[in-house]
């Protein structure tokens, strides 16, 4: 039910009241496999499997590719030189961003010089939800970075990291999947 009179319904984007609601319902309702589906290949990832929940932003540099088999979680934010490999699962709410603004003291503040560099995700890792990944990181195959941690340095295959910033806590057993966890 809403208040405002279609008289009066306007947005910056110039949809109409009916297309605004429509999507609105599309994004609260269309998390499924057939929707997800749909979104990857509208997005212009066409690879095997590739599945975009709603709200999600990935906006890749020429020559970077997400993988087959891969989930991209709802409003996750992917952009720049990133290469995800296959099979790999990235929960809700994420950031990987190659760009890092840097601190430039001719003007005292982080505009105008900033530095890029390539991260790459490697197969079978999962980043659960909340993750951020660093410029020039890489994630190697089969990680788990844990909830809401910062990745801001390269991680070992098989391995589970978490915290801000990300630090190794356990390893996974390559022929059970099993956790193990470090002791402190």
């Amino acid at each position: 039910m809403t208040t405002q009179t279609d008289a009066s319904w306007e947005t910056k984007t110039g949809l109409s009241r009916v297309d605004f609601e429509s999507m609105v319902k599309f994004t609260g309702l269309s998390d499924n496999p057939v929707d997800n589906r749909n979104r990857a290949i509208i997005l212009g990832h066409s690879a095997e499997g590739i599945l975009v929940a709603p709200g999600a932003v990935i906006k890749l540099a020429d020559g970077y590719s997400i993988g087959p088999r891969c989930f991209i979680g709802l409003y996750t934010y992917i952009s720049g030189m990133v290469t995800v490999a296959s099979d790999v699962l990235i929960g809700p709410h994420c950031s990987i961003t190659t760009n890092n603004h840097r601190f430039n003291p001719a003007d005292m503040s982080f505009r105008g010089k900033n530095e890029s560099a390539p991260i790459t995700i490697g197969r079978g890792s999962w980043l659960a939800a909340g993750v951020m990944v660093t410029a020039g990181v890489t994630i190697a195959l089969g990680t788990l970075i844990c909830a809401n941690a910062v990745v801001t340095r390269n991680t070992e295959s098989l391995s589970i990291y978490a915290g801000t910033p990300a630090k190794k806590i356990g390893a996974i057993d390559p022929k059970t999947g099993d956790y193990h966890w470090s002791r402190s």
